[in-house]
């Protein structure tokens, strides 16, 4: 696994058994002790690591938590079921169930809390987790266009803003209604969904 950390490093190569073995320990950690009490030191002894190698590659809770998890997002693929809006169902449905994680719910509830403050935080959130996501709609889209199902953008500009914007429409109703309504995002609700978000609210 590559590091997500800007900062280059020199002297011994990456161990990518580390990388998974310390972003697991900090989901862990995430579960047992949650966003305030999780400390490096702990995320190194139940990695099997030490502190030293945490501070390496993050430079701080911040960055290793935002890491720890994109990397369960990253799981996410869009499945081919023949139509636009299966496809939409199919990776919504996964994306719902990531966010019941309990690794998950503690980890993105927290670093978007302190993200509110801290500019650094909100654009490594950005380019580790949206930025990293946003395949998923450029795979989704061009897909539907081979199929016929939508129309050729062919302005750069205007395909990135209807990218944009039908990431943000996914991502916050999901979000939302799994962490913020604590309301399930089972089939019968993302078929809804699904709907309105294609054709809106006249059908």
């Amino acid at each position: 696994m590559q590091s997500r950390n800007p900062a280059s490093r020199t002297g011994r190569p990456r161990s990518a058994a580390a990388d998974a073995a310390i972003l697991a320990a900090t989901r862990e950690a995430l579960v047992e002790l949650g966003w305030s009490k999780l400390t490096l030191g702990d995320v190194a002894t139940r990695a099997g690591v030490a502190k030293t190698t945490l501070y390496r590659r993050w430079a701080g809770k911040n960055e290793l938590v935002v890491d720890a998890v994109a990397e369960l997002f990253d799981a996410l693929e869009l499945p081919d079921r023949g139509s636009l809006a299966a496809d939409i169902e199919g990776v919504v449905l996964q994306f719902a169930t990531i966010l019941a994680l309990p690794e998950a719910r503690s980890g993105l509830m927290a670093v978007v809390a302190e993200a509110t403050r801290d500019e650094a935080l909100r654009e490594r959130i950005r380019e580790s987790v949206v930025d990293r996501q946003k395949r998923l709609v450029l795979e989704g889209r061009a897909r539907a266009q081979a199929r016929g199902e939508l129309p050729a953008e062919p302005d750069p500009g205007s395909s990135a803003r209807t990218v944009d914007l039908i990431f943000d429409m996914v991502a916050g109703a999901v979000v939302h209604r799994t962490l913020v309504s604590a309301e399930p995002a089972d089939e019968e609700w993302v078929r809804s969904f699904t709907r309105v978000l294609l054709h809106g609210l006249g059908e």
